[in-house]
Parts: structure tokens; sequence; C-alpha cells
């Protein structure tokens, strides 16, 4: 009797580690909420709240397309690069113009769509490093964002744009917002209905043994770097709409934000594990724990090594986590 009270013991415990393991960063959020308005009445403020959520639309949304391509096992550190341009190359075509603002926003979305095109197929056919790839590509980008623009903001953003996306739904939630989740939404929906995300999985356990059974590898690497280009382009004009400004620079340093959202989502450089829940969670904890250095009075510095800190203990975790199961 004793023998089996153990092990319904042990299998209670299990479940229970299994059910927080894959759960952590759920956790971590809600724990740091908790924190967090213990500290600031701000953040039972629904105001407040979707104000956050608001700011961490770009980041958000370029996090989704990062996600893919390190579910495949590769990485995409042009994405900052990408940001900046589309931010840049929309305002210019807008031009002050509210009759631009398609043309603008199309034309941006293809750009960063064809870039991750490109970075796809030279990781597909070529075997680059994909770290190496984007790294360089990053580089080029900012480049080409420079020259184009002459180091300096340009284009006018057509009337209008901003106010939309930054006006709020009952005076509490801003569309930019309810973009972001809604996308957010659709993107974890199709992560666990689609063929083409399960192919995600698949290879980026074990690429060779995908491809021994018949998987287009090269087609799905590809398609996979696109909608990170295309997330973002996305980035980029959402970044756009809450600020205002096409700043050459406006997407410099993001791709670190979006890396460390994407490793403490749970999802790693290894493939074939995370997924945009955890990555969109992992969003909110670094932006919370961004704010809180804020209320505690700590500058810009500070926040970059709470940043580094996170990545460090996070991939450190995941070994942890790995040898112990």
């Amino acid at each position: 009797m004793s023998d089996r009270t153990g092990t319904v013991a042990d299998n209670l415990q299990t479940r229970i580690w299994r059910w927080a393991s894959s759960n952590a960063i759920w956790i971590v959020l809600a724990l740091l909420f908790s924190v967090a308005a213990l500290l600031s009445d701000a953040f039972l403020r629904p105001v407040y709240i979707f104000n956050i959520v608001r700011q961490a639309a770009p980041v958000g949304v370029a996090a989704i397309g990062v996600t893919l391509v390190m579910i495949l096992g590769g990485v995409d550190l042009s994405v900052g690069a990408i940001i900046s341009l589309t931010a840049v190359l929309t305002a210019v075509l807008m031009d002050g113009q509210v009759a631009n603002i398609p043309l603008a926003v199309t034309f941006a979305l293809a750009v960063g769509a064809f870039i991750g095109g490109i970075n796809g197929v030279l990781i597909a056919y070529n075997r680059i490093s994909p770290f190496i790839l984007t790294l360089g590509m990053a580089v080029v980008i900012t480049g080409i964002t420079q020259i184009y623009s002459g180091g300096t903001a340009r284009g006018i953003v057509s009337p209008g744009f901003r106010e939309f996306f930054n006006f709020r739904i009952g005076g509490v939630v801003p569309v930019l917002a309810l973009f972001f989740l809604g996308l957010a939404l659709v993107g974890v929906r199709l992560q666990q209905t689609t063929k083409f995300c399960r192919n995600l999985y698949l290879i980026g356990s074990n690429p060779q043994a995908a491809e021994l059974s018949g998987l287009h590898v090269k087609r799905i690497t590809i398609i996979a770097y696109a909608l990170s280009g295309l997330m973002g382009a996305m980035a980029g004009i959402a970044l756009l709409a809450r600020s205002g400004v096409s700043s050459t620079f406006a997407g410099r340093g993001l791709e670190f934000d979006v890396l460390a959202a994407v490793i403490l989502g749970g999802t790693t450089f290894q493939g074939g594990r995370g997924g945009i829940g955890g990555t969109i969670a992992a969003v909110f904890v670094l932006l919370i724990a961004f704010n809180l250095v804020n209320i505690v009075g700590l500058d810009y510095n500070a926040q970059l090594i709470v940043k580094g800190a996170i990545i460090i203990i996070a991939s450190s975790a995941y070994i942890y986590f790995k040898k112990v199961r």
C-alpha cells in the first residue's frame, strides 16, 4: 500500500514539475506583475496596463517572426535593421499624404519579406551560419538606410496614421495594442494548427531526419525567414505609428530585446522547442521589469544590465532543467 501511495505521489510530483516547467514564463509573469502592483498601483489601472501592451508592440511583433526562425534552429539578427529601414521607407513614401498610406505600408512589408527571403535562400542553399549571415545582413541594411536617409530623419508621417493607431477604444485600449494582441493570437493559433509550423519543429529537432523523411527543408527555411522579415517590417511600421518619427536608428538594439524575449519565452538556439505564446509572455516580463527599473529610479544603463542578465539566466536555466529532466 505504501509503495502504491509513493508511486501516486511521485506521479503527481512529476506532473506538477512538467506543468511548472512548460508554463514557467507565465508563472514568472504572474509573480512579477504581483510585485509590480505592490510597488506601484499604476499597474492596477487598465489604461496603464494597455499602455505597456502598446509599448511592447514593436518588439513583440518582431519577436513572433524570430520565434519561428529559432524553432527551425536558426536565428535572425537583421530584424533590428529591418525595423529601422522599413520605418524610414514608410515615412518617406507617405510624404505627409493620406492617399499614400496603402502604398507605403505595402511596399515596406514587401521589402521586409524580401530581405528575410534573401536571408533564407542564402542559409538554405549555402549552409552559411545563420548568426553570421543575419549579422552581416544587418550591417548591410544599416548602411543602406543611412545612405537612403542621409543619416537624418526623413519623410513625413501622414495625418491620421499615428492618431489612428494610438486612438484608445473606450478610452482604454489603444488600436496598436489591439493589433499586437490580435497578431499574437493568430500566430499562436497557426502554430497549433498548421502543417507548416509542425514542420518547423520537426526540422528544428533533427534537420537531417526531416530532409530524409521528404520535408522540403530548404523551402520551409526560406518561408520562415521571409516571415521573420515581414514581421520585422510590421514592427517598423508599429514603431513609426507609436513614435511618429522615422529615425534611421529607430530599431538599433531592438534585435537584442527580441532575442531576449524569444529565449526567455522558452525557444532556444538548438531549435525544435518553444513557441509564440511563451515569447509574448516574455515580452511582457521584460517590459514590466524595465518599468520597475524606472520606478526604482535606475537609468537606461541599468536596463541593459537587466536585459543581459535575463538572457544569461534564461539560457543557464534551460540547460539546468534539461539535465534534471
